[in-house]
């Protein structure tokens, strides 16, 4: 193939030179001019824009630019000074009419004049930095009309009094209002926020000072935040109406501040009506409303919260050291509680449920249920009311309901430890007596003690479950081997309890009647002839008893009576009248229990199987006492409970406390020896520290029984001090 033949191409000049008439771009102008003036005069239906764009095109084209741009400015600056004076001239209410009017016709001129100018508008505008058409038609109507002397001022001043009237009540033209300020906002937010809204949130400011004062002063605590409601309201709505949205958080700060904020204090502590009455009264609209506005406000919650803490802090003082309630403990705690699910019912209801309200409420319970002692005591009253008779016939679920408010209760306790020795003790009275509504109820109560404290703290509870299942277990043995040995003697039923489960005290054992002593002494060698390497002792303060009686005129009666009773009234078997010396000689009973057992049998009415003389309602040792044939009763079964206080005597409670105290010891320093096994060196104030929270969930230590306990270590020569610095301890391994 041959090679092709390169080929250069030339550009030649054009061979004749295009003449454009001198006059060409002053006669465009005129065309140009002339359609401006009438699409302002609203004649433009008889225009050609296809002609007066390519008019426009052409002067562009051929380098007029210039003429065109500055022609355009001067012909629409003329067209808006006319406009402006006609604004200006509309009088009253017809002024923002006028305004509305020539600005949307101001604008269909400018979406005309812009499709003429298109051309300009793409090529001729950006290389000359200029200002785009429609840009330019605003830049001159903010600059001409709206800026203008007369206007300006006045359309401020028009706009301000639209608000206030709509503020005071009236009906005002809200889509006047929103062309009219969206006016503002397409000129430029600068302009809606220097023009209008600098001025409004001002303006407001005051209005809303001045309201309320005028409020406070005339309203009540309720009434004055459904007005502060009412108006935050009513700005929101003003914003969605005619504002631009980005106001809403501005104006709704201005009444925030001068409506909530300025007057929160006076509000919160507003006589007969403030946040304490509230309270009080269960105003929980009120209280719903003042925590959404407060809520609003810096520190707003803050006093709320504060206020609230500090007024159950008092209600739940007076209420834990008022002597005439400590008379009933169960309507003690019973009042806690309902005082709890009031507060919950507000916290639930009016503050949305504020976990900062709710540790609030925690922590005032904690601190007033502490403040008395017998606290711990009175729980587990209230729970051994309740097992014994406050839930039978109440449904499962009511049940566990009752458990979960004590649980509740029982969290706030510092002193759990003298809880469960309470607890434990009426537990034992309830198993013994078989006084318990449920097993289901008490077992469910020693398993949410067990998640609440873990299983050390439930251990000998469910020990004592487990005796009284074996010792039935056992009776059951026991008769099917010996029970034809006993012939006619009484029936015996025997619990066999562990002793390190059960809180029994050692205690003096009475002279039982020698026919029950029989039957006993036969049980006693049964039971150690089939466990080897045991020791029974026998609790009679513990026990009860079925005796049939027969009264004067053969009247028969079955008498549910403790062991003690019973040892007393089968003396009456041989005599009708014994002295007090006599009864304590024969049975051996402790004198103060002799003296309950005495006065239960003896002076309670209706319950008086013994006649006592001298009629009185203590027991003296110079007393004497007959059987009462003349005792009659309704019922055939009659029980005979022992006068006891439902709660302990100050002596009684002292002596727990001890006991208590006494428990404490090993424990603390079990603590103490398992943090120095891991730090090997510690000083005492970190010591103190580490077991506080070590043993919080139980009890909360005496940093000076700590200090006897770090002492008594150091003497067993677990600790040692260190040599140069006192405070440090060492761990000897």
């Amino acid at each position: 193939m041959s090679a092709q033949k390169k080929r250069n191409f030339q550009i030649e000049a054009f061979k004749h030179r295009v003449v454009v008439d001198p006059k060409y771009a002053e006669k465009t102008w005129k065309i140009l001019e002339h359609a401006i003036h009438e699409i302002y005069n609203h004649n433009a239906s008889g225009l050609s824009f296809e002609e007066l764009y390519r008019n426009a095109y052409n002067m562009v084209l051929h380098k007029f630019g210039e003429k065109l741009y500055s022609g355009l400015v001067t012909t629409m600056t003329y067209h808006l000074k006319e406009i402006s004076k006609s604004i200006e001239a509309a009088q009253g209410e017809l002024f923002l009419e006028e305004l509305n009017r020539k600005w949307a016709d101001h604008n269909k001129a400018l979406q005309m004049i812009r499709d003429i100018l298109m051309y300009m508008d793409r090529t001729f505008i950006p290389s000359t930095h200029k200002t785009p058409v429609h840009e330019l038609g605003l830049n001159l109507w903010r600059d001409v009309v709206v800026h203008s002397s007369k206007t300006q001022a006045r359309l401020l001043d028009t706009l301000l009094e639209l608000v206030h009237r709509e503020r005071s009540g009236e009906v005002i033209n809200r889509g006047l209002m929103r062309n009219i300020i969206k006016m503002l906002m397409d000129l430029g937010s600068s302009v809606y926020q220097d023009d209008f809204e600098k001025h409004f949130l001002e303006v407001s400011a005051d209005f809303y000072r001045c309201e309320s004062q005028e409020f406070i002063e005339s309203c009540d605590c309720g009434n004055y935040l459904k007005k502060a409601e009412r108006r935050l309201m009513e700005e929101m709505e003003r914003v969605s109406h005619y504002l631009d949205a980005r106001s809403e958080a501005k104006i709704t700060n201005v009444v925030e501040k001068e409506m909530i904020e300025s007057h929160m204090n006076r509000l919160v502590h507003m006589e007969s009506s403030g946040l304490v009455n509230m309270l009080v009264d269960d105003k929980y609209d009120d209280l719903g409303r003042m925590y959404s506005l407060f809520r609003r406000v810096q520190s707003g919650l803050v006093i709320v919260r504060d206020v609230m803490t500090a007024y159950i802090r008092d209600t739940g003082k007076q209420l834990v050291t008022d002597p005439e309630r400590l008379r009933d403990p169960v309507d003690f705690v019973q009042r806690l509680l309902d005082l709890k699910d009031k507060y919950d019912k507000v916290i639930n209801l009016a503050f949305n449920n504020d976990k900062t309200f709710q540790n609030a409420l925690n922590s005032s319970f904690e601190y007033f249920i502490n403040l008395n002692a017998r606290s711990p005591e009175f729980i587990s009253l209230f729970v051994d009311d309740k097992l014994r008779k406050g839930l039978r016939g109440v449904s499962e679920e009511d049940v566990e309901v009752v458990l979960d408010k004590v649980m509740m209760l029982f969290r706030y306790l510092q002193e759990k430890d003298v809880f469960e020795k309470y607890y434990k003790q009426h537990l034992a009275k309830r198993l013994l007596s078989g006084k318990t509504v449920s097993d289901d109820a008490e077992r469910s109560l020693i398993v949410k003690l067990k998640t609440e404290c873990g299983y050390q703290f439930t251990s000998k509870l469910e020990g004592m479950f487990t005796d009284m299942k074996t010792s039935q277990d056992t009776m059951h043995v026991f008769y099917s081997a010996v029970g034809p040995q006993l012939g006619d003697s009484p029936t015996l039923a025997v619990q066999v309890l562990t002793t390190g489960s059960w809180p029994t005290q050692p205690s003096a054992t009475c002279n039982l009647p020698a026919e029950i002593l029989w039957v006993c002494e036969k049980f006693k060698s049964y039971y150690l002839g089939t466990h080897t390497g045991r020791r029974l002792s026998w609790q009679t303060n513990m026990g009860t008893a079925d005796l049939k009686t027969t009264f004067g005129k053969g009247q028969k009666h079955e008498l549910n009576v403790s062991t003690y009773q019973m040892c007393v009234l089968m003396l009456f078997n041989n005599t009708d009248r014994l002295t007090y010396k006599e009864i304590e000689q024969a049975t051996e009973i402790p004198a103060s229990d002799l003296k309950r057992c005495l006065q239960s049998l003896a002076c309670v009415k209706g319950k008086n199987v013994l006649r006592k003389e001298p009629m009185s309602k203590d027991i003296a040792e110079d007393d004497a006492f007959f059987f009462n044939d003349k005792f009659t009763s309704k019922f055939f079964k009659v029980k005979i409970g022992t006068v006891v206080a439902q709660r302990e005597s100050e002596p009684e409670n002292q002596e727990t406390r001890q006991r208590v105290e006494e428990d404490r010891k090993p424990q603390i320093e079990a603590a103490i020896v398992r943090i120095m096994k891991s730090r090997r060196v510690l000083d005492h104030n970190n010591i103190v520290a580490e077991v506080t929270k070590q043993l919080q969930a139980r009890f909360l230590p005496n940093p000076v029984v700590i200090k006897k306990r770090i002492e008594s270590l150091i003497e067993r020569e677990f600790l040692e001090r260190d040599k140069t610095d006192r405070k440090l301890y060492r761990y000897l391994a």
